[in-house]
């Protein structure tokens, strides 16, 4: 699944580049985290997903304490969960996720960054099929022997467990996160490289040089929408 890994960490490189947009990003997530469910973690699964992936991109704790105290002060402010499914350059495979209060110019600005740059947009499950979800984390300072004994020992399934640059990877089901999560904890692991509920596509493709130009500044353009939390796609963007 190398390449798998490469396209999660060239993603989280691109956000750690643009801290403003994804602290933006993690509060409106967190807010709708914890206005669907309880304010706390303990007892909000969704929200404590949320919390953990935030600590990933070291989102400062007064974003994090403004989002939900905003959710306990029963603000009025609502928002959709949308996915859109398109297609970029030489045929490759996108998703995205947004979260909005206005869902006519979402759709209107997703599709404006995918046909302004060689995409265009799909119907609903003409993309996602051929795309997993997963639940992936990222461990330093243990080898993938010690991850694997942690796992059994909880009696935690993983899908996959790879090491790779002094990183050991583990894809498990997305219902596994919360029981990889705390196997993890028990063993005295408590900082992860990555955590995340992702998209993983089933294979990656390749693309020309010029295409794939074209194709990154059609992701990028897609991930500085504001509305857009997530954006996934099936590209093998290299080292």
């Amino acid at each position: 699944m190398g390449r798998k890994w490469n396209n999660i960490k060239e993603k989280k490189a691109s956000k750690d580049a643009n801290t403003s947009r994804i602290y933006a990003k993690f509060g409106r997530e967190i807010y709708v985290a914890a206005k669907q469910g309880e304010p706390d973690p303990e007892a909000n699964q969704a929200l404590k997903v949320v919390l953990e992936r935030a600590k990933t991109y070291n989102v400062p704790r007064a974003i994090i304490d403004r989002a939900i105290e905003k959710a306990k002060g029963g603000s009025e402010e609502n928002y959709d969960e949308l996915r859109y499914e398109g297609f970029g350059p030489n045929g490759s495979m996108v998703i995205v996720d947004a979260l909005t209060n206005n869902v006519n110019r979402t759709a209107s600005e997703v599709r404006a960054a995918f046909g302004k740059n060689g995409g265009n947009m799909g119907v609903s499950g003409s993309v996602a099929y051929m795309f997993d979800a997963t639940a992936v984390f990222g461990i330093e300072g243990k080898t993938e022997e010690e991850v694997l004994e942690i796992l059994m020992e909880a009696d935690v399934d993983a899908r996959d467990i790879a090491e790779e640059d002094d990183t050991v990877i583990v894809y498990a089901e997305p219902d596994q996160f919360h029981a990889v999560q705390e196997a993890f904890k028990n063993a005295g692991i408590t900082d992860f490289t990555i955590a995340e509920l992702t998209m993983l596509a089933q294979n990656d493709v390749e693309l020309p040089e010029d295409a794939q130009a074209q194709f990154e500044k059609m992701i990028d353009a897609l991930e500085d929408l504001e509305d857009v939390q997530q954006v996934y796609h099936n590209v093998d963007l290299g080292e």
